[in-house]
């Protein structure tokens, strides 16, 4: 059985459902979750929120070394943060940069990743739901990294 999907959301995430609804949608945060976990099917996950910056680089630190893919909402460290990035740059599986919304239609300070350069694919626009899409997509990488 291949190691655990890591899901890593970064700051405000936690505020999903009232944060911007206009934006990000009404979905919760914990509802997020749950769209990973079914989309996980028997795959072991591990779902997690932050707003410390330090937090997420030990968890990616985790991810690098006891995870099979990894998919992260990096939030505003996407644009701002060389040390997520720096962190992600390690990371040598599958890889996901994840946004709930399209950043390619807001304000220019969010069209320039730090962290898309470093991923297997990115995703944005797609509202929470998207999350499980990305799921599937990280369990197909793994299955084809193994009979590969």
């Amino acid at each position: 059985m291949p190691k655990p999907i890591h899901v890593l959301n970064g700051p405000n995430l936690n505020r999903l459902g009232r944060r911007e609804p206009e934006i990000y949608g009404s979905t919760t945060l914990a509802e997020v979750e749950a769209i990973c976990r079914d989309a996980a099917g028997e795959c072991e996950l591990v779902f997690r929120q932050t707003n410390a910056e330090f937090q997420m680089i030990d968890w990616i630190h985790e991810a690098i070394d006891d995870s099979s893919a990894l998919l992260i909402n990096p939030a505003a460290w996407t644009f701002t943060s060389m040390a997520v990035m720096d962190a992600l740059k390690m990371y040598p599986h599958p890889l996901i940069e994840f946004h709930i919304s399209n950043v390619h239609r807001r304000e220019p300070i969010y069209h320039k990743s730090l962290v898309s350069a470093h991923a297997t694919a990115v995703m944005a626009g797609t509202g929470a739901r998207g999350y499980g899409h990305a799921i599937r997509i990280l369990r197909e990488m793994i299955e084809d990294r193994r009979v590969a």
